[in-house]
């Protein structure tokens, strides 16, 4: 599973590589790559661990989107700030 999780996570950091090679809209730095692998990594081991855990489906929906929730307000902190706290981005 953790194998499965590191090629997925490897696949979805190559959108932002091949974008950066193709315009300039898209400019990250090797510390936004380190940063955005643990998220992901860790947000597919959540989804694992809840699969794996819960049984009935209605459970597993229920915390498989708020973690995806948690990800994504995070990411968009990070990215914008939406919250403005000290890790929004510039």
């Amino acid at each position: 599973m953790i194998i499965r999780i590191f090629y997925i996570v490897g696949l979805l950091l190559l959108i932002p590589l091949i974008a950066m090679q193709l315009t300039n809209e898209v400019n990250w730095s090797f510390f936004d790559f380190i940063i955005m692998g643990g998220m992901l990594t860790i947000t597919g081991l959540l989804i694992g661990i809840t699969l794996k855990k819960f049984k009935t489906s209605k459970n597993r929906i229920l915390f498989i989107a708020i973690i995806i929730v948690i990800f994504l307000l995070i990411w968009a902190e990070l990215g914008v700030g939406i919250f403005g706290t000290i890790f929004a981005g510039d």
